[in-house]
């Protein structure tokens, strides 16, 4: 649903600017596709802006970066907005092929965050793959709903992949709100069908940012959220690792993404959509996930 969504959501606004251009400025057919363009990359920008804007005034005291290590990892970050949201979301049968389990092996089940779908984790399941693991997906919709309704969404794969592969348990690996609707399914169904939970910069306490984003769920990820306190009584009874973006520009302030009972480990610098396709991220997760349990 979401890719769907997505896509005739950018057929609209680009028809739009579009419409704009040729009929209400009256501009020759290359000005008005070259002003749509310029409209629909201009609009991400600011918003991207608008994350980091957030990120930096609310921010948990951390080492400053210099100007240019800020401005690369910014620059990383919009690009990385924008591969998500204008190429590979929307096209995601063209980044995603279906997931290639393997029996007899204990399989990575990789969870997106809020407004994505499983296409975000096309060069991540790539690179986990390449390392020898079995590698599972799952698309979480619609996108702005409340976290409760995608646990059943999350249960129903959990239970496909484990009978596809007949393994008894799969290892959660999940990116920002995905982590939350993982501990979710925790405390609803218990331990049994999970061994391990791996979180990425994911607002356990919540995100300031959220108050401006649209949902219920985001409302639910808002700090101190009736939602958030009911699932901090929840204790992690598996082992658990948080990894903590201290620069993310999406959950702030940053230490909100410290799980109580779980493992802290900091990531690199990098934007909180960038991390998905860092090199230097996805190699520090499967050193993870070479550690035996305790």
């Amino acid at each position: 649903m979401v890719p769907i969504s997505l896509l005739i959501w950018l057929a609209l606004e680009i028809s739009g600017y579009l419409y704009i251009g040729r009929h209400v400025m009256h501009l020759d057919w290359p000005l008005a596709v070259v002003g749509a363009i310029n409209c629909l990359l201009g609009l991400r920008f600011w918003m991207n802006a608008t994350t980091w804007f957030f990120g930096m005034k609310f921010a948990t005291p951390a080492p400053a970066l210099g100007f240019g290590k800020r401005f690369r990892i910014m620059a990383g970050e919009y690009f990385a907005f924008l591969l998500t949201f204008l190429l590979v979301i929307p096209f995601e049968r063209l980044w995603m092929p279906a997931d290639r389990l393997l029996p007899g092996q204990k399989p990575i089940l990789l969870v997106h965050g809020y407004g994505c779908s499983r296409g975000v984790w096309w060069l991540l399941r790539r690179r986990l793959e390449a390392a020898g693991h079995s590698v599972a997906t799952v698309s979480l919709a619609p996108p702005y709903t409340s976290m409760g309704k995608l646990v059943p969404l999350l249960t129903q794969r959990i239970e496909e992949v484990c009978a596809d592969t007949g393994s008894k348990q799969v290892t959660l690996v999940a990116h920002s709100m995905g982590g939350l609707i993982c501990r979710s399914y925790l405390a609803r169904h218990g331990i049994e069908r999970v061994d391990r939970l791996f979180t990425l910069a994911t607002p356990h306490s919540g995100s300031l940012l959220s108050k401006i984003a649209l949902g219920q769920n985001s409302r639910e990820m808002t700090p101190g959220s009736l939602w958030l306190r009911d699932m901090a009584t929840e204790p992690i009874k598996i082992p658990a690792v948080s990894l903590r973006n201290a620069y993310d520009n999406y959950v702030m302030p940053q230490d909100n993404q410290r799980l109580p009972g779980a493992r802290d480990v900091e990531l690199p610098a990098v934007g909180h959509i960038a991390m998905l396709y860092d090199k230097r991220v996805a190699q520090q997760l499967l050193e993870l996930l070479k550690l035996k349990k305790p």
